[in-house]
């Protein structure tokens, strides 16, 4: 019989796209298939996120219940970001856990599930060339990893300490996997790394001096492939040659993500963002000068220490500007490992829940001024996802997700659909060609 696998995902596109390469390497080196119970499973992982402080206290109620209702001699291992950071503590807290995986040690997954109480964690662990069997959660868009780690210091982060310093993946490696995945079916492809636009600061061994921007244009120049995505690009780093390739280019997909994470210039120095309010708004003009089709999308802390009323009034200001499409807001929360939580002046957990809620009050606002606007525009859209109740659902070029009525002869097909029905996170069109 079969081994079954059963993987929880918890956090980012990069965290998923980790899942994909640990089931691959999984079900073709170990014999594993995928189960969604994992009552049954002969594995169970979870892979982790360490971002934020809920989903560390999720882990460990996940594991409870894992642990209690399991079948025998199951394995239980916690892989990603958590792993990389909470280590030895992870099985001293939950004696149960049979290993423990960083998020820079997921080419040693298959090794690993045989070791008892093994810990791997070594965020200075190399896999930038290592070559991933395939798996793919979806058969009509690929992610592909561009770079891993991260070296800025910004103040509330933790992704330093788990994902380690920032490496780029070889060009010729990215673009032979894009071939590959438009050589199975792939339209579109999504370019991941914690900043993309800093792709190519640091290779592992020697290799041609190539940026982000010209990266993209390697990529445009393959001939079936359709569509290119990418987060999450940095404001520091959005430079000239990069908004324009962003915006002349016919292939690259016309929405931006743009994380802010807040609108005063003094809380981003607190945050050592490298960035200004008036350079983000002078990165956004220019990007809404040359290509007004774009949407924007951003994140936002709330309750950053010190972060004063004027301060979130200049958030505020920002969100009025800009008008975001698409916003990801936090409060703040304070993670080990950072500079940020030995900082004074904490702000009041009270008026930081105020002021998430206004913020995002606000946003609500914005998109449903902005979305009305939308009624009998027509876009064309790929179609990925069938819903359950008989509609079949894609993504515009920039990143409107609209529904119509349909079936699976939809999925990996562009459509034009116009806009029949507004609403705030989808819309309802009917295909017109």
């Amino acid at each position: 019989m079969s081994k079954l696998l059963f993987i929880e995902t918890l956090g980012c596109a990069m965290n998923s796209r980790d899942t994909e390469h640990m089931i691959a390497e999984l079900t073709e080196k170990e014999g594993f298939v995928m189960t969604n119970d994992f009552k049954v499973a002969d594995l169970i992982l979870i892979n982790t996120c360490s971002v934020r402080e809920r989903p560390v206290h999720k882990l460990f109620s996940e594991l409870g219940g894992f642990n209690k209702h399991k079948k025998p001699h199951a394995k239980i291992g916690v892989c990603g970001c958590t792993a990389s950071h909470l280590g030895k503590e992870i099985i001293k807290r939950a004696p149960y856990v049979n290993f423990v995986l960083g998020a820079r040690n997921v080419s040693k997954i298959s090794e690993i599930i045989h070791k008892d109480k093994a810990v791997e964690i070594d965020i200075n662990y190399d896999d930038s060339e290592f070559a991933f069997k395939d798996f793919r959660s979806s058969p009509f868009k690929g992610f592909i990893n561009i770079s891993m780690g991260c070296d800025k210091s910004c103040t509330y982060c933790i992704v330093p300490k788990t994902r380690g310093d920032e490496i780029s993946i070889p060009d010729a490696l990215i673009i032979n996997e894009a071939k590959r995945l438009v050589s199975i079916g792939a339209k579109e492809i999504f370019l991941l790394g914690q900043n993309v636009n800093n792709y190519g600061r640091r290779f592992s061994g020697e290799h041609e001096d190539v940026n982000f921007t010209e990266l993209l244009r390697r990529l445009s120049k393959i001939e079936e492939l359709e569509r290119i995505r990418f987060t999450s690009p940095h404001p520091f780093h959005m430079d000239d040659e990069f908004i324009e390739e962003f915006s002349s280019n016919p292939k690259i997909c016309k929405s931006m993500h743009m994380p802010l994470q807040s609108g005063s210039t003094k809380v981003l120095k607190d945050m050592k963002r490298g960035y200004s309010k008036e350079w983000f708004l002078n990165r956004v003009n220019k990007l809404k000068t040359m290509c007004p089709e774009a949407t924007i999308s951003t994140d936002i802390i709330v309750g950053f220490p010190g972060e004063s009323d004027e301060d979130f009034e200049d958030t505020l200001d920002v969100m009025k500007t800009v008008e975001f499409d698409q916003i990801f807001s936090f409060k703040y929360s304070p993670r080990p490992e950072t500079e940020a939580q030995y900082f004074k002046n904490v702000v009041d957990e009270e008026l930081a829940s105020s002021r998430l809620t206004f913020l995002q009050s606000l946003h609500n606002e914005i998109m449903d001024k902005n979305n009305a606007k939308l009624l009998g525009n027509t876009y064309r859209v790929y179609f990925e996802d069938l819903h359950s109740d008989g509609h079949a659902a894609g993504r515009s070029d920039n990143n409107i997700v609209v529904k119509v009525k349909g079936s699976e002869e939809l999925l990996g097909q562009f459509r034009d659909v116009k806009i029949t029905a507004i609403g705030r996170t989808i819309l309802t069109g009917e295909i017109v060609a």
